[in-house]
């Protein structure tokens, strides 16, 4: 009589090795929700799943940097435009100082006037900050990472609109001769802040397109490595069910076979 136990026996062990390994390899993906939650289980798919969760984060982080941007060319438009007002207000001014029916008295009142104009825009234009950053006081142009990657950058014009900047140091309406002189300096400086409000409007514009696509670009990403990387959780619930009946076959079967071994051995003492 030839007994093939030991050779079933080895068989049934060495198959339930392997199907406790794919078990196991089953079970961290379901706890995970990902195919490649290890490089053992793909290199190239989790160096890939990697390589796109890093542009997600810069992209993420990019759209943040550019909220940032407008804010700051928000509180410039915002600046600008009390400039504005303030340059409006003191030009009317200097149209009715240009008028020889002021009296000297009037003249004084209005040059008090007229100079706490040009310190409210000093103000405005030195202490408007973001971040403890002057925004209107003529500092460095503000660089922003508008993507992910290197060299995707944006610039934000510096801006000065000082007095000085706008050549309205030693502004003066005690003279007719000044108030009319101070027309056409006023008239320079009103151009001067429409054409910085267009260019801001401009910049707003530029980085409302950028955060746009890196929005797109964010969710196109997210969506490519969902498909590479997340697991089918059907799927692989419905492969673990199988990797356990068939566990559990092959423990029964050892144990079948141990006991069929003990009876053959029982039958030859």
């Amino acid at each position: 009589m030839r007994i093939h136990s030991s050779e079933n026996i080895a068989f049934s062990t060495n198959r339930t090795q392997r199907n406790a390994t794919d078990m196991e390899k089953t079970l961290m993906k379901l706890s995970t929700g990902s195919k490649v939650a290890t490089a053992s289980q793909s290199a190239s798919g989790l160096a890939i799943s990697e390589t796109m969760r890093a542009q997600i984060k810069g992209l993420s982080q990019a759209q943040r940097n550019m909220q940032d941007g407008l804010s700051v060319l928000e509180l410039s438009n915002e600046g600008l435009n009390n400039i504005n007002d303030l340059l409006q207000r003191g030009r009317e001014m200097a149209v009715a100082a240009a008028n020889d029916t002021l009296t000297d008295d009037d003249r004084k009142s209005s040059t008090m006037e007229l100079d706490q104009i040009m310190q409210a825009i000093n103000d405005t234009a030195g202490k408007l900050e973001f971040n403890t950053m002057k925004i209107l006081g003529g500092d460095n142009p503000l660089n922003l990472q508008v993507g992910a990657n290197p060299g995707q950058k944006m610039t934000i014009g510096d801006i000065d609109v000082s007095t000085s900047a706008l050549g309205l140091d030693g502004a003066s309406i005690a003279t007719r001769q000044d108030a009319s002189e101070l027309i056409s300096t006023l008239d320079k400086a009103i151009e001067t802040i429409s054409g910085q409000l267009t260019k801001v409007g401009s910049e707003m514009s530029g980085i409302e397109h950028h955060l746009e696509n890196a929005l797109v670009f964010e969710g196109n990403i997210t969506q490519s490595l969902s498909m590479l990387a997340d697991t089918d959780m059907a799927k692989e619930m419905m492969n673990f069910v199988q990797q356990d009946i068939r566990q559990k076959g092959d423990q029964m079967l050892i144990k079948s076979v141990n006991n069929n071994l003990q009876d053959a051995v029982s039958l030859l003492k």
